[in-house]
């Protein structure tokens, strides 16, 4: 596929004032981008100069093949869309209306809607679910409601691109889902590209195929969420020394709460130990925890919040060391959880090592 938008050398900021310096990235037709970084760094004024509500400071972009100074801002809107943030204005306008005011870039001067027009605002409505809200108030709803709102205005646009100024902000999670479910629909199926800031990172490593990701002025990486969604790269990027964020499972996890003396041992399997390790971080409560598996879900979670772990390197058998191990931490602990399904708690080092453990130390779960 061919670039269509390229960022080259690229400076934005406020008057002479840069806030982020020497973009150079490259993006092709219905590509879903997601930009990402601390508050404040940026990100909107990356957006607001990509639609020209701010002019480049230095560099170039390139939108389909032209330079984009030389749209004219009539001729930008039948290209681009945009959802920002700030608060619109209006005054005893309806959604309707609202939602209308995204067909003005194909209506002569005094902005009369065909009927064709009024076909592709009510469908524009009905795609985001505000079909219900037509006559009501544009200033008298929720903050959610509008943000459908103005999505379906940018839908009625008909754009190659929409800008998205976190578009999930005041929603709940049935209509993140939705709207990300939107979004993903127009980008494959139409071909429209998406460039959307996003605070949830777990959203924008499921929904985006690349990830720009700023902070300290300047582009910190781009490129696959496989590539920028590493442990450490994402600790660099939002300075995190208060917990974790784990690429694989798209969580966030609390600061761990470790011990030199565990008095809990969780024994579990097949992802049972993870709302148990979840729990005792919780009450702050310090365990140790085995045998695992190192490709196991257990071991993903444990690695991060467990004081200890007692652990088998992927694809071998537990060897009589690792039992003996977790025989000796169970004996030692006040409490021992087992998180196990009942078929396997009859396997061979788990049988073992329940012997060594008075009833009234095991607690089931």
């Amino acid at each position: 596929m061919s670039t269509y938008l390229r960022m080259k050398d690229l400076s934005v900021g406020y008057g002479q004032k840069t806030v982020i310096g020497n973009i150079n990235v490259e993006i092709e037709k219905g590509e879903i981008i997601a930009l990402i970084g601390p508050n404040g760094v940026g990100k909107s004024t990356i957006l607001k100069t990509l639609s020209k509500q701010l002019p480049i400071i230095s560099g170039s972009v390139e939108l389909d093949g032209k330079d984009l100074n030389d749209y004219s801002f009539k001729d930008l809107s039948r290209k681009m869309a945009v959802v920002l943030t700030e608060r619109l204005k209006t005054e005893l306008m309806t959604c309707r209306d609202i939602v209308s005011t995204g067909r003005f870039p194909y209506t002569g001067k005094l902005g009369v809607l065909t009927e064709e027009d009024d076909k592709i605002v009510e469908n524009s409505m009905r795609i985001v679910n505000a079909y219900d809200l037509r006559d009501k108030d544009f200033t008298a709803i929720s903050d959610g409601q509008r943000q459908r709102v103005l999505l379906a205005r940018a839908i009625c646009q008909e754009p190659e691109i929409l800008l998205l100024d976190e578009p999930t902000s005041f929603l709940d999670v049935k209509y993140k889902l939705d709207l990300l479910g939107i979004l993903t629909g127009m980008a494959r199926e139409r071909n429209i590209t998406v460039i959307m800031s996003l605070h949830e990172i777990d959203l924008a490593e499921k929904v985006a195929d690349r990830i720009i990701s700023v902070r300290d002025n300047s582009l910190f990486s781009f490129g696959k969420p496989a590539e920028v969604f590493e442990e450490e790269t994402i600790r660099r990027l939002y300075d995190i020394d208060n917990g974790f964020f784990d690429p694989l499972f798209g969580s966030i996890e609390l600061k761990a709460v470790k011990s030199e003396d565990p008095k809990v041992f969780v024994i579990a399997s097949e992802g049972r130990g993870i709302p148990v390790y979840r729990s005792l971080q919780k009450r702050e409560i310090p365990f140790s925890t085995g045998i695992l598996p190192e490709d196991g879900m257990d071991y993903r979670l444990a690695r991060l919040l467990a004081s200890r772990i007692i652990s088998s390197p992927a694809g071998k058998h537990y060897d009589r060391s690792l039992i003996d191990e977790a025989i000796k931490e169970a004996e030692t602990a006040d409490r021992v959880i087992i998180a196990m399904g009942d078929g396997e708690m009859s396997g061979r080092y788990v049988s073992e090592i329940l012997e060594h453990i008075p009833e009234e130390k095991r607690e089931y779960v």
